[in-house]
């Protein structure tokens, strides 16, 4: 004797893992891309800052100037990120109670990923004093 087919509750659910790995897979894949977006970004930054700083280091010296502390910045910056990011570099020499502060300043771009994240750009700058 042959039973009639009976629906079971089960067969709805049928396919559903799929489509669940699809979604799951989206969004881990989204999270990835925003954690390392930020790591990249903190990363350029961190990397903009040092070098930065060390330029006016190496600005401050009394045997250069502050043109060549832009120079040695933009050097620094060349060989650790990619020369685009060296366009913006300027060098002003400020007074800090009496004695001269070189501030060597950096304007560079985000590094975006793609066509997401914010736009603008990033400034960041290094003071050292200046030998006399």
């Amino acid at each position: 004797m042959n039973r009639p087919l009976r629906w079971q509750p089960r067969d709805r659910e049928r396919g559903s893992a799929v489509v669940d790995f699809v979604l799951v897979g989206a969004l881990v894949t989204v999270l990835l891309a925003g954690v390392l977006q930020l790591a990249l970004t903190l990363h350029v930054r961190a990397t903009l800052i040092d070098c930065a700083a060390e330029g006016a280091r190496h600005g401050a010296l009394l045997d250069s100037s502050p043109t060549g502390g832009v120079l040695r910045t933009r050097e620094l910056i060349g060989s650790a990120l990619s020369p685009t990011y060296a366009d913006d570099v300027t060098s002003t020499v400020s007074d800090l109670d009496g004695v001269p502060v070189l501030v060597v300043s950096v304007r560079a771009p985000l590094p975006i990923m793609g066509l997401l994240g914010p736009s603008g750009v990033f400034q960041v700058s290094g003071r050292a004093l200046m030998e006399r």
